[in-house]
């Protein structure tokens, strides 16, 4: 892999992590200041704001990928992280998979919120070379 292209990939799983790290601070936060429950209406609400704000920055930034590339991405790096370290290492358990609004909501809401803020930029940038 080049220097260029590697330093690419990079930066798309920096913003990955970013967005991955704000939900997982809200998920910490919000477990500490209210019902478990409740931290994840939060979750679920905060995640796709966090990276539609992350892509919006990406998306001008940079624009390495296409916004269905994007979204898969920044997907795969959550739910691998989450796997990972979340599940396996720190819960000990696979549990927090079978929650809907724990794990399965914030994941499409993720995918859609950076695909379609990909698409509405890609929409502007086209409007304005025309």
């Amino acid at each position: 892999m080049s220097d260029s292209r590697a330093k690419k990939v990079l930066i798309v799983l920096a913003f990955a992590c970013a967005g991955w790290v704000l939900c997982a601070a809200t998920m910490g936060v919000g477990m500490a200041l209210m019902s478990l429950k409740s931290a994840m209406v939060v979750h679920a609400v905060l995640a796709p704001v966090f990276f539609t704000l992350l892509s919006i920055i990406y998306y001008r930034k940079f624009n390495y990928t296409t916004p269905f590339k994007t979204a898969l991405v920044f997907l795969f790096f959550v739910v691998v992280v989450d796997f990972f370290i979340v599940a396996l290492l720190i819960n000990r358990s696979l549990e927090m998979f079978t929650s809907a609004l724990g794990t399965w909501v914030p994941f499409g809401l993720i995918f859609l919120s950076v695909y379609v803020t990909g698409m509405i930029m890609l929409r502007k940038h086209r409007m304005l070379m025309k």
